[in-house]
């Protein structure tokens, strides 16, 4: 192999076998960075996948790594392997703008809770991914990053808001990212972007400071391998002081217990939950066929038309507005003119929003999480498409990429927000390509506390129908497989 070849390959191997050839002395963690600093700087102009880069302090880490696996001192579980943030996310001495030029120029004096554990497992941080202006829609664009693209097509978006997170690992600039999801926003970038993406139960991470959005908004691993992101999670999981809504006790063996396998589980399939009066005919055939592949791992797998869940935007959408109008308000008048025009009128929506709508949703929450409790006592999992379309054009609005599409604009990820507004976790797997290339997503979702489950039958998914072996073409190369 070329040299390129050989770097190529170590950007692509995952956070599981790095940190193993570390710990064997066959790569160096500082071979392992100059890798992935030379494929940033190559990739990250065509996709643009970081906002903020950290790769001179990356290296100086990488040093100080290689020094303590020479010196035989004890090695965390992510020692010297690479990871990104999002930018919504705090990061202590390195600048958080969440999108928005109200905080270009922000650099926090304290981390969050999750970055600093995995620091302290031996992670180096390689910088900070896009988001849109406060992780407020469900692509990547913003005023101050401008637009980020899917290493698949770079003329199709990578969705959002991870959508830097999803690209950084598609295009094999980090094996580990950090996202968060308030409505789909893990799950439907990694969708538009064949990668893993996990929603945890909901303060199985600790999320600080919290936001305005806090009781939708859950943090979790986006990776190219679900033994990755349950390594990630092992690590970030777990309860913390600054964040009163953390969970209590120590989370589950995610990484010993991983592969378990699904026998004898009762799945459920709904190909529409009841209410989605659109997919994609190729999604819905991926779908369908990947479904398939639960009952060859032994599983019992039922298609349930309508699990009597109900539509969950009437729910959401007051709960979002609202959010949003507290956490962007304040910034109106000083800012108006310099922020996403969506994120304005969405904001102003919300400032006019009546209490008691707001009330009225957080009951109507209340009965939708009945329901699912009531569902998952006859079934311990429920699939269902990610999205029921793949990625449209970059950088514009989606009513434009969707026009003359039988996909609602308005409501164009209706799989994801419901299990926001529940808790429980939820995941999307790869689930095949269509004839144009484009990744499409299943999504895994289970009851609560059941973040193991998800992950057990992520993996025993992957072993029957792995995904990591086909590379983006970017810069008109194609990764070597």
């Amino acid at each position: 192999m070329t040299g390129s070849h050989v770097e190529e390959d170590i950007c692509y191997k995952s956070a599981v076998e790095l940190a193993g050839s570390i710990r064997r002395r066959e790569l160096s963690p500082v071979e392992i960075i100059a890798a992935f600093v030379r494929r940033i700087e190559a990739i990250n102009p065509q996709v643009n996948a970081f906002c903020t880069l950290t790769l001179e302090t990356a290296v100086e880490e990488a040093k100080k790594a290689e020094q303590a696996v020479m010196k035989g001192a004890p090695l965390g579980a992510l020692h010297g392997v690479p990871f990104s943030v999002k930018d919504l996310i705090q990061t202590k001495g390195v600048r958080t703008m969440q999108g928005s030029k109200v905080f270009e120029h922000f650099v926090p004096d304290e981390e969050s809770p999750l970055v600093g554990r995995l620091k302290a497992a031996g992670a180096i941080l390689m910088g900070k991914t896009t988001t849109p202006e406060f992780g407020f829609k469900g692509v990547t664009d913003s005023p101050l990053t401008g637009i980020t693209r899917n290493p698949w097509n770079l003329e199709m978006t990578p969705g959002g808001s991870s959508g830097g997170a999803a690209a950084s690992v598609a295009a094999g600039m980090t094996p580990l990212a950090v996202g968060t999801d308030g409505g789909g926003s893990i799950r439907m970038p990694a969708a538009f972007t064949g990668i893993y993406g996990l929603k945890p139960t909901f303060g199985r991470v600790p999320v600080y400071p919290a936001s305005a959005l806090d009781s939708l908004s859950h943090a979790g691993p986006m990776t190219r391998t679900v033994g990755d992101a349950a390594l990630m999670l092992s690590v970030m999981a777990g309860p913390h002081e600054a964040d009163f809504l953390s969970l209590e006790g120590a989370p589950a063996d995610y990484v010993g217990r991983l592969h378990e396998g699904v026998k004898g589980l009762r799945i459920a399939w709904s190909p529409s939950l009841g209410f989605v009066p659109a997919v994609e005919d190729e999604v819905a055939q991926i779908t369908a066929r990947a479904v398939r592949a639960f009952e060859s791992l032994g599983a019992f797998v039922e298609e349930v038309a309508d699990p009597g869940l109900g539509d969950p935007v009437s729910i959401h959408v007051p709960l979002w507005l609202a959010g949003l109008a507290g956490r962007v308000g304040a910034y109106l008048a000083d800012w108006e003119g310099q922020m996403d025009p969506l994120l304005v009128s969405w904001a102003k929506i919300g400032m006019e929003l009546p209490a008691v709508d707001f009330v009225r949703a957080q009951m109507l929450r209340s009965g939708l999480r009945d329901r699912l409790r009531r569902f998952f006592e006859r079934y311990d999992l429920l699939l269902t498409p990610t999205l029921p379309l793949t990625a449209f054009r970059a950088g514009v609005s989606a009513q434009e990429a969707l026009e003359g599409s039988p996909i609602d604009y308005r409501n164009w990820s209706p799989f994801s927000a419901i299990f926001n507004l529940t808790h429980v976790p939820a995941a999307s797997v790869p689930a095949g390509f269509t004839r144009a290339g484009l990744p499409v997503g299943l999504q895994i979702a289970g009851p609560r506390f059941s973040d193991l489950l998800v992950l057990q039958a992520s993996a025993a998914f992957e072993t029957i129908h792995p995904w990591t072996k086909r590379r983006p073409v970017i810069d008109g190369r194609q990764e070597p497989a």
